[in-house]
């Protein structure tokens, strides 16, 4: 299978430079055709010979190749999304949905997993299989299996238009991220950018051809990396204001206007629900989630924003009086995009930090070993670095691309999608736990954010060996100038400790069903244990592991640290308002969606939500037009953005634990390991929380480590 069809290629190490669009179609088509084959034989087993292997088991089994093969075309579509490819993604989109959809409407499967349900065998069950079939009904449920044949074809249509909605919404984000770009060749609009931006922007520049060899320029894209810098440093406010309206723009001009998809996109949600039984789309995704409910969801939000609003309204204060009082001048709104700005200033005169004197101590390569150093110590594993290759598809040539790590694996090299995709390999002992890639840095075919997915899960076998789960982890990161070692921002080493979580609350599962491994938790779950890594990029004891200098490998100096701490909670508040607003924008929508379908989601954003925002002198086109969070995907993180905040209560109160019994104390983290990142789904979500804490969680934790008490 793998020479006749790669993309369903069973070998762990995917074949990825055989991945070509071109063949793209045939594969899926062939995966499609065999999974429904699988299913019909499902629905076709004799109600008297039902047994857990061939039933749960065998529905695990049946959709397997078709979902790696799809996981590899969805990868592929993040991070190489070209005209050619988009065009056969999109054709397949809907074949791929319907199929999905097809799965939990089928009468006949359905009736016999009800079958199975009612067997004395399933009865019995306990532990993981007891939680793999409950949960495997309520999915059922949850998807229509009980409509009637013609709410079932509405179901179907429904999801087909949600999938090929949130791709163009999607493609929208990307298109217009992408069109924007300033060249400047007047070296005084960019007064007060530090000399990583400029470089950062030479060097785009230069290799844009922009404007010619003989002249400087610098190059300005709406990537993260590039625009960050302009709205925090630059002392040119009329540079600055262009630059915040391009990146506010996204997504609400012209063909990449995505005003009407959104609204669109949440019709079918609230109609989904409806057709569901649910009362709006909110209900729906949250009712196995550890809210309960759309409702509940949005009391945390509201009531979060209550203890922390006093501390916000204050910091908005000070920072209007320290613009007045830098202009000499009456307090004022300011504009947005001032506020980057001005608050950068008020933290250097405050604690006389700047962040930038921390890349220098940050190379991502040290980043990353010490996130391998420090939670191989608490986890009891090793990650080495295995050399790799990249086949150029123009020309067939293939580079083969030495490991740079201290620790790695003599194996051969492994195929990459890109000539900057790292593998590494992670060991228990001398057992395989699985492997991953890295892909750090912006393209223009790439999406933009970061993230982590698995490729691949393996866990227990029945014959007591263990197969290696394969992910990866993606990131649009600081490049490197002239072929130098990137050097990161803190938010980048805390971006890379937080998918680095996630990364090992999937290759740390022992769960033996993939349904109930890894990451498959409680939506409002699956953020703690990449929340939680993020605090060891605060302590000495850890960053005394990573934070070296790049050229005299010295350690963070004490003074610098100690800024870094004083100004950790600077606008605390402001940035928990921020999340917030988003938290709420999300719920909001999803759930008083009568009430709001029809205005105008600028209004929407800047005076139904004005409790959530900073006071401005002029309003902000809506976040909503480019909340890829949200619209991007059928379901996604919507009705689901809480999760963030909540989740994050969970973790600060987690790790109290490892503040009172030692940040890199190994027993605490074995126990984390085998009571949290171990354990998938196999248990709910608060049954593994008060496990690992003893008690149920406390929101003062988090209130507290952020100085909001």
């Amino acid at each position: 299978m793998s020479q006749t069809h790669p993309f369903l290629a069973q070998d762990f190490l995917i074949p990825w430079s055989r991945l070509a669009p071109g063949i793209m179609e045939a594969d899926i088509t062939f995966a499609l055709q065999g999974a429904a084959a699988a299913i019909d034989a499902l629905g076709a087993l004799p109600h008297d010979q039902l047994t857990f292997g061939n039933t749960v088991l065998g529905l695990e089994n049946a959709t397997r190749t078709l979902n790696e093969a799809w996981g590899r075309v969805e990868h592929l579509n993040s991070v190489n999304n070209t005209p050619v490819f988009r065009e056969i993604y999109n054709r397949l989109l809907p074949q791929v949905s319907a199929f999905s959809t097809s799965i939990t409407l089928n009468p006949a499967l359905w009736a016999v997993l009800k079958a199975y349900a009612a067997t004395p065998e399933a009865a019995a069950l306990t532990g993981p299989a007891q939680r793999l079939l409950t949960e495997t009904l309520a999915d059922f449920t949850e998807n229509g299996a009980d409509l009637s044949a013609d709410d079932k074809k509405r179901l179907e249509t429904l999801n087909a238009d949600l999938a090929r909605l949130t791709q163009k919404y999607a493609e929208n984000v990307l298109d217009a991220t992408n069109a924007w770009e300033k060249t400047v060749t007047d070296p005084a609009l960019l007064d007060g950018l530090p000399e990583s931006a400029l470089a950062a922007a030479a060097e785009s520049a230069r290799a844009k051809g922009q404007p010619g060899a003989e002249h400087p320029a610098w190059r300005f894209t709406l990537h993260a990396p590039s625009i960050s810098p302009v709205l925090q440093y630059a002392k040119n406010e009329t540079f600055r204001r262009e630059c915040w309206e391009a990146l506010a723009s996204i997504g609400s001009q012209g063909a990449w206007d995505n005003t009407a998809l959104v609204w669109q996109i949440l019709e079918l949600r609230d109609s989904k629900a409806r057709l569901l039984g649910k009362k709006n789309f909110a209900d729906l995704t949250t009712a196995r989630r550890m809210a309960g409910s759309g409702d509940s969801a949005l009391r945390f939000i509201e009531d979060l924003h209550r203890r922390v609003k006093p501390h916000f309204e204050r910091e908005t204060a000070e920072l209007e009086r320290f613009k007045a009082d830098a202009q000499q001048s009456a307090p004022a709104r300011l504009a947005p995009w001032e506020l980057g700005y001005w608050a950068e200033l008020q933290r250097r005169e405050k604690y006389a930090f700047d962040p930038e004197a921390l890349r220098a101590y940050l190379p991502v390569g040290g980043v990353i070993e010490g996130a391998f150093t420090i939670f191989g110590k608490l986890f009891g594993i090793r990650v080495l670095q295995r050399d790799t290759t990249f086949t150029d598809p123009d020309t067939g040539a293939a580079k083969v691309f030495p490991a740079t790590a201290k620790d790695r694996s003599p194996g051969t090299p492994v195929d990459v999608w890109h000539p900057e995709v790292k593998f590494y390999e992670v060991f228990n002992g001398d057992r395989h736990l699985g492997s991953f890639y890295t892909d750090w840095h912006p393209r223009e075919t790439k999406r933009g954010g970061a993230w982590m997915n698995h490729l691949r899960t393996g866990g227990p076998r029945p014959d007591g060996g263990f197969a290696p789960h394969l992910g990866l982890m993606c990131g649009n990161f600081t490049p490197g100038v002239n072929g130098a070692e990137p050097l990161l921002t803190h938010d980048e080493a805390l971006t890379i400790f937080h998918e680095f979580g996630h990364l090992l609350h999937h290759i740390l599962s022992a769960v033996p069903y993939e349904t109930l491994s890894g990451t498959r938790v409680a939506w409002d779950f699956v953020e703690l244990p990449s929340q939680l890594l993020e605090n060891w990029c605060w302590h000495k004891e850890s960053l005394d592991i990573f934070a070296r200098h790049h050229e005299t490998h010295a350690p963070l100096p004490d003074e610098l640290l100690g800024k870094l701490v004083r100004a950790a909670n600077y606008r605390a508040a402001t940035a928990t308002i921020r999340q917030l607003s988003f938290g709420k924008l999300d719920l909001e929508l999803h759930i008083h969606l009568a009430e709001l379908k029809g205005r105008d989601l600028d209004d929407i954003w800047n005076n139904f939500l004005a409790d959530y925002h900073v006071p401005a002198s002029a309003p902000t086109p809506s976040m909503a037009r480019r909340f890829s969070h949200i619209f991007s995907d059928p379901t996604g993180y919507a009705a689901g953005y809480y999760s963030y905040k909540w989740a994050e209560v969970l973790e600060a109160d987690v790790f109290t634990r490892f503040l009172k019994d030692g940040i890199l104390n190994e027993k605490t983290g074995y126990e984390l390991r085998e009571k949290i990142f171990s354990k998938g789904n196999s248990e709910p979500p608060e049954k593994l929380f008060r496990d690992f804490m003893g008690r149920d969680p406390d929101l003062n934790a988090l209130l507290t480590r952020e100085g909001l008490v």
